[in-house]
């Protein structure tokens, strides 16, 4: 079920940094989240609405800054767009029940998806494993 809320509701539930990040599509800086180094066993929901994302068994570290995963939890986790932003061309990763940005998907990750899917920390609500 999708998840629709005005931007005034969206002010009040997030911190002004996942607001800055999910909602106007901003970016933390590289090696400054909380899950970049994080490798506790359980699942990574979207921050924005709590629909599982990643499974910890598919991050991986790429060294780029941000956490990355090979693979989405479910096909229907997640969207992309084509993002013309910053002089160049990016798929960006969206979260399919509310819209949330979580970042970006590119083709240079591990296999078996050879995706790297680059998502910053604050876009993201970690859960163990129960």
């Amino acid at each position: 079920m999708k998840v629709t809320k005005s931007e005034k509701q969206w002010r009040q539930e997030l911190s002004d940094e996942q607001y800055r990040v999910c909602r106007d599509k901003g970016t933390e800086l590289p090696f400054s989240g909380e899950y970049n180094f994080f490798e506790r066993d359980g699942v990574f929901h979207c921050t924005c609405c709590q629909q599982p994302l990643f499974d910890s068994s598919v991050k991986f570290d790429a060294g780029c800054g941000w956490p990355s995963f090979y693979q989405v939890i479910d096909s229907d986790a997640v969207t992309m767009a084509e993002d013309q932003s910053m002089g160049m061309v990016r798929t960006e990763v969206l979260c399919a029940r509310c819209g949330a940005h979580l970042g970006h998907v590119f083709p240079d990750g591990p296999e078996p998806t050879g995706l790297r899917y680059c998502i910053n920390s604050v876009a993201m609500a970690f859960k163990d494993r129960e």
